[in-house]
């Protein structure tokens, strides 16, 4: 497992005092207010503010004092240190663990790692491909969803009917 978390990225400046603009990557984007630090490129800045703007993240950060130092920070990356985010819900996952996990059928047929996952709002869904690069989505439900190990990096479903040829 990776050691640090990404969390967002810096996509612009806000005002003329250094203030970031981020895109969270996480689900819940008040994490930031509990953070004391991020790290970019190897580098802890401490965090001096956090609030929300609309489905953004302002982050003032120690030692980016004005617009032009921020500057320097657009798509730029922020991670943490994967124990600085606590214990996630039972059956809640990291993004960066569920990608590259094998996917197989309870009947043992195996159908490729998976790539991407796809947030809908009432369910994610794993994007799930083959040697031969074929695609196949599969809705995270639990009548789909039997069993996730992260640590063999394997995943069962049980498919609905037609999901799969």
């Amino acid at each position: 497992m990776e050691k640090d978390l990404e969390i967002g990225q810096i996509v612009n400046t806000h005002g003329l005092r250094g203030d970031l603009k981020v895109m969270p990557w996480c689900d819940d984007p008040t994490v930031f207010d509990e953070l004391a630090y991020v790290i970019i490129d190897g580098t802890e800045y401490d965090i001096e503010k956090s609030r929300m703007q609309k489905n953004m993240v302002l982050l003032k950060l120690k030692g980016i004092d004005n617009i032009n130092e921020a500057e320097k920070y657009r798509n730029k990356i922020l991670t943490v240190p994967r124990e600085e985010m606590g214990d996630l819900p039972e059956g809640t996952y990291y993004i960066c663990d569920l990608l590259g996990c094998s996917v197989e059928t309870v009947s043992g047929r195996k159908l490729g790692k998976i790539v991407d996952i796809i947030k809908t709002g009432s369910n994610d869904v794993y994007v799930v491909e083959d040697d031969g690069k074929k695609q196949v989505l599969i809705p995270v439900i639990d009548e789909v969803v039997k069993s996730v190990d992260i640590e063999e990096k394997m995943i069962v479903i049980e498919p609905l009917k037609g999901l799969i040829d």
